[in-house]
């Protein structure tokens, strides 16, 4: 089982934000289902054009999320965040947040996030706010703060907790690179989008001079926020280890595997005639390549090494890969 608490609030009575509404219900849409239309996560959306994001709505409402069991239970917020200067605590901050009461404080939402546990396995906490890289932290001696990530909780952040998060064409800066990566950007071979793989996409597309994206994690196995179209079949991957028998093995090739025959001679034809089998293995092993699983040996082009008699091997990645596979992994 897995459920998303996705939220998403514009409307505050000074300062209001113009992208948050748009992100949380993108963010939603995204999670709720996987690239092949199959359900993923259970949401419930909160944004604050249809509801009144309050304090009280906040901390009830993450409460619940954090309550029960559950494979996954996932956190999204886009709106302000602020530190507290006097008492350097963070807060999530509600439409009627004001001075003393900002809406739900960051060191309790990690509360009750490690709490969930072994209840909840995954909990996910991602926040595109202001201030947001202190999630993750408690107050020690002397207002010293304080890692204190518990088990199975991941964090993922739009920025420093000492920096702002800026909104850009109607979406936050941040929410629109994670959902390019939930897209299938930061998809692995196999389809899988994982929390580090959104905030490895999420790191590579921001500059150094930008705000810088906060990744925290206590866990033993990644979990899966979103499963889209493999980039390489999966029957494919599973032949892996029949192609090649072991991780350094090099595959001969030859023109009885290339189908494209407009550039053979005569003496080739007779040579190397049709073979669909071999034709249909090149195929997949091309597929491989345009993956960066496979490599041409001796040549630029699997054409060419199918040509010219040559080879392939598999790449460091297409070595894993057959790793997986000759394990029953994939």
């Amino acid at each position: 089982m897995k459920k998303a608490l996705v939220v998403g609030v514009d409307h505050y009575p000074t300062a209001p934000l113009a992208g948050c509404v748009n992100d949380a219900e993108a963010i939603a849409t995204l999670l709720e289902k996987n690239g092949d239309g199959s359900p993923n996560f259970s949401i419930r959306l909160l944004t604050s054009d249809k509801d009144q994001i309050t304090s009280a709505v906040l901390n009830d409402t993450i409460g619940e999320l954090f309550k029960g069991d559950a494979d996954t239970a996932l956190l999204f917020f886009a709106g302000h965040g602020i530190i507290n200067p006097v008492t350097n605590a963070g807060y999530l901050v509600s439409q009627d947040g004001k001075k003393g009461a900002w809406g739900i404080s960051l060191a309790d939402i990690l509360g009750l996030a490690n709490a969930a546990a072994p209840r909840i396995k995954s909990s996910v906490i991602i926040l595109d706010s202001c201030h947001s890289g202190y999630a993750g932290e408690v107050q020690g001696i002397g207002n010293q703060s304080i890692a204190a990530i518990g088990e199975g909780v991941t964090i993922l952040t739009a920025c420093h907790r000492e920096q702002t998060a800026s909104e850009l064409n109607g979406h936050g800066l941040f929410s629109s690179i994670v959902l390019d990566a939930l897209s299938g950007g930061s998809a692995d071979v196999c389809g899988r989008i994982t929390p580090a793989s959104v905030y490895s996409h999420v790191d590579q597309t921001l500059g150094p001079w930008e705000q810088r994206p906060i990744y925290k994690a206590n866990v033993q196995t990644f979990v899966t926020l979103r499963e889209v179209s493999p980039k390489v079949s999966m029957d494919v991957l599973r032949r892996l280890p029949q192609y090649f028998p072991d991780a350094a093995y090099v595959f001969p090739l030859d023109p009885s595997f290339e189908p494209d025959r407009s550039n053979f001679t005569d003496e080739m034809k007779n040579k190397f005639p049709v073979n669909p089998t071999n034709q249909a293995v090149l195929a997949e092993l091309q597929q491989c390549y345009r993956h960066g699983l496979v490599t041409p040996v001796g040549t630029s082009h699997m054409y060419y090494a199918a040509m010219e008699s040559k080879a392939c091997r598999l790449s460091a990645l297409g070595a894993h890969y057959r790793k997986l596979a000759a394990m029953g992994r994939i």
